[in-house]
């Protein structure tokens, strides 16, 4: 498996907007998604063990950020028909045993991953209340290490200060994953 590292925020880049279906079984829209301070975008999927050992963290951080206003997505893009595992029924019953807080969209054209410019999984995208983009970092310095006690938590602190003052921080640290799993050997 090769790791993949995210490109720098590219600070102020409007949020494209999507119509995906969630394993709610409803069309969500990007305004259906955004909180009143900003919307954190996360691409994700089932079967990627960097996603795996930061589930339960996904679940606290958006769950504290929504107090503060910043609602969040994740959004699925792999190809299931390559990875069984991503597939919308494994989608939902991983929604279903983590208590996801939040919209889990299936992205099968894979249209939208290519409009954000997501690269791997996991993929983070912090915008403000204008949908201005103002976060392109890691969840945290654990990568896909086992919990070793406190780590800073790079994301949440990132999206509380865009929630308290519209802007991210300077400083931010590239998130690494699995690359995202493109159909018939795309890249993008």
């Amino acid at each position: 498996m090769v790791s993949t590292y995210t490109p720098v925020c590219d600070f102020g880049t409007p949020a494209p907007d999507f119509s995906l279906e969630g394993v709610d079984g409803r069309l969500w829209s990007m305004l259906d998604c955004r909180g009143p301070q900003g919307l954190l975008v996360m691409f994700i999927c089932n079967h990627c063990p960097y996603v795996k050992a930061i589930n339960h963290k996904l679940v606290r951080d958006t769950a504290e950020l929504k107090t503060l206003g910043v609602n969040s997505v994740a959004i699925m893009s792999n190809d299931p028909q390559e990875y069984p595992e991503d597939s919308f029924e494994n989608m939902q019953r991983v929604a279903q045993e983590f208590a996801y807080p939040f919209p889990y969209l299936v992205d099968s054209t894979q249209e939208i991953a290519r409009a954000y410019g997501a690269v791997c999984t996991p993929d983070f995208f912090g915008y403000n209340s204008d949908l201005e983009l103002q976060y392109r970092g890691r969840l945290d310095e654990s990568g896909r290490q086992p919990d070793t006690g406190e780590v800073r938590r790079d994301l949440f602190l990132a999206m509380k200060l865009v929630a308290e003052t519209g802007h991210g921080p300077e400083d931010q640290v590239a998130s690494i994953g699995c690359s995202i799993k493109w159909r018939d050997d795309q890249s993008g």
